[in-house]
């Protein structure tokens, strides 16, 4: 009976300690990976992804690295700042994406410029690859 007990409390035991090691500490901050939605930029993989996609040149991916880094810090001290309200920010937000695509615009050709406008909007998928509604369908 006694080692019955023993086994019994032991494996109670056990659990409750994996139980407890597996939750988060509430006092760290959570994890940058926790939404992959909302992850933090990467301006060299950005670069590196607008290159391949837009067929850049060296010196363009060269130009394009520091755009995307100043937009990031400028986005990353937005968001650390709690004292303006939802309204402003989301102005300043669209302030730095303007200021940012004029930017690119000093750096890529009009055809490139048009092209990333449209992987963005299109989330990856080139316009023309996009299905186009048909007005004549509702008849």
């Amino acid at each position: 009976m006694n080692r019955f007990v023993l086994s019994t409390s032991l494996a109670l035991a056990l659990s409750s300690t994996l139980v407890f090691a597996q939750q988060p500490d509430a006092a760290s901050p959570p994890s940058p990976a926790v939404n992959a939605h909302h992850q933090a930029h990467n301006p060299q993989r950005e670069a590196a992804r607008l290159t391949r996609k837009l067929n850049l040149s060296s010196d363009q991916t060269a130009k394009l690295e520091p755009i995307l880094t100043d937009r990031d810090q400028k986005l990353a001290a937005l968001n650390n700042n709690t004292t303006i309200s939802p309204v402003v920010m989301k102005q300043r937000i669209k302030a730095i994406h303007e200021q940012t695509m004029q930017q690119l615009g000093t750096v890529l050709t009009s055809d490139q410029l048009q092209q990333m406008k449209s992987l963005r909007h299109g989330h990856g998928v080139p316009a023309q690859t996009q299905p186009q509604p048909n007005p004549q369908a509702g008849l």
